[in-house]
């Protein structure tokens, strides 16, 4: 019973498939009868005869190396043209086929090596069987970002790498939108992840100097990109990167992270900590010198070492409510201030202007106090003496 029904299916559907007609946007298969200056001819089977004319016929690209008996692929333009016949294209047949193996290259991530025909600011444009697409800035490889910031030197980069062979994948295709985006960056990423593995946190590295921007330093290293943030270039403050490095400097790091097939790199921690040298020789509760060399809404900074800015608080800069710090101290004056305390990790010491002052006030008005107790203990003592001469006065009678 179930084989029966089968074959009854496969019936219908056959007899349906027997009286379809032919719909406009159809992709259909024929055979070649004849090619004339007019036109091509198509046996389409079923479907009767269709013909190919226009501009399509006169060019080559379409038409080449095309001959009577050949099988091919066809779009149906109109279903009734001229004597039944069907008017095709063959260009927009072969541009859906393109798009629908775009699509499908999408989903495989199928390498192909592709050279740029132009470039603008924001990226590359490439070719693909007669499809343009474009390649974004951020989607390029390490190699061939430009870690630049002005936008015309980001196209005079970009403009180099014209005709220059690149593997890429397609990482976008809506034909409906005409939207065709390629990846070098993801072509690569197996590659770089097999890079990746081969380090970990702690390892020191060697790299090429590709970029330097205002918050760090770009650095090649085998094909993966790794970022020194300008924390971690030099152990003093660093105004500008560029006076640290060059590109195409050559340098040594250290992987500090790991994220996103990127590297956190750092310069600095190759080389002893000369903040955390200089701070062991001081102590919480010490009296120190200091120069102001900043003042800030929050309070100020002191220098109490060639390599060593401690900060004031607002708060320890005097008693009770202060509005502005500059009532208080003064850049360039130097002061004396206790150590608050000392944080050796984030390169911190708190220092107090208020805790010394309350010091020397405290100095100053002890004697005050032990005058005054001094004093008292004389008055009572004379007092008793009185009392005791008056008491064997008064016995000797």
């Amino acid at each position: 019973m179930t084989k029966q029904t089968l074959n009854m299916e496969d019936l219908l559907a056959s007899e349906e498939e027997s009286f379809r007609t032919l719909s406009e946007g159809d992709t259909v298969e024929g055979t070649i009868v004849s090619i004339t200056k007019n036109g091509i001819w198509l046996d389409l089977g079923k479907f009767g005869g269709g013909l190919v004319v226009g501009p399509e016929i006169r060019d080559r690209s379409v038409i080449a190396d095309l001959k009577a008996g050949d099988s091919i692929t066809a779009s149906v333009l109109e279903t009734e043209y001229e004597d039944g016949n069907a008017l095709l294209s063959l260009k927009k047949a072969s541009r859906e086929k393109i798009w629908t193996r775009l699509a499908k290259m999408v989903e495989t991530k199928e390498l192909v090596s592709l050279r740029p025909i132009d470039a603008n600011k924001g990226g590359l444009l490439m070719e693909i069987e007669g499809v343009r697409g474009f390649l974004p800035v951020s989607q390029l490889s390490t190699e061939n970002y430009p870690r630049v910031s002005d936008k015309d030197e980001i196209q005079i980069r970009l403009s180099g790498l014209i005709g220059r062979p690149m593997d890429v994948i397609v990482l976008d295709a809506d034909e409906k939108e005409s939207k065709l985006i390629f990846s070098e960056k993801e072509a690569k990423k197996n590659e770089m992840s097999e890079v990746i593995n081969k380090f970990a946190i702690g390892d020191k590295i060697k790299g090429t100097v590709t970029g330097i921007v205002d918050f760090g330093i770009f650095i090649n290293v085998n094909g993966v990109e790794g970022l020194v943030h300008i924390s971690e270039i030099a152990w003093d403050r660093v105004e500008d990167p560029t006076k640290i490095v060059k590109i195409g400097d050559e340098v040594e790091a250290l992987i500090i992270g790991i994220e996103n097939d990127r590297f956190s790199l750092s310069l600095k921690r190759l080389t002893e900590d000369p903040w955390a040298e200089t701070a062991k020789q001081f102590k919480v509760g010490e009296i120190v010198d200091g120069e102001i060399t900043r003042i800030t809404p929050f309070g100020a900074f002191a220098r109490i070492h060639d390599n060593i800015e401690a900060l004031v608080h607002i708060s320890e800069l005097a008693e009770g409510h202060i509005k502005d710090p500059n009532d208080v101290v003064e850049t360039a004056k130097k002061y004396k201030f206790m150590i608050l305390s000392i944080d050796k990790d984030n390169h911190k010491i708190a220092l107090s202007l208020k805790a010394v002052n309350e010091k020397e006030k405290n100095k100053t008005s002890k004697p005050e106090i032990d005058n005054k107790k001094a004093e008292s203990k004389v008055k009572t003592e004379a007092k008793k003496t009185k009392e005791i001469k008056k008491k064997a006065i008064k016995e000797e009678k």
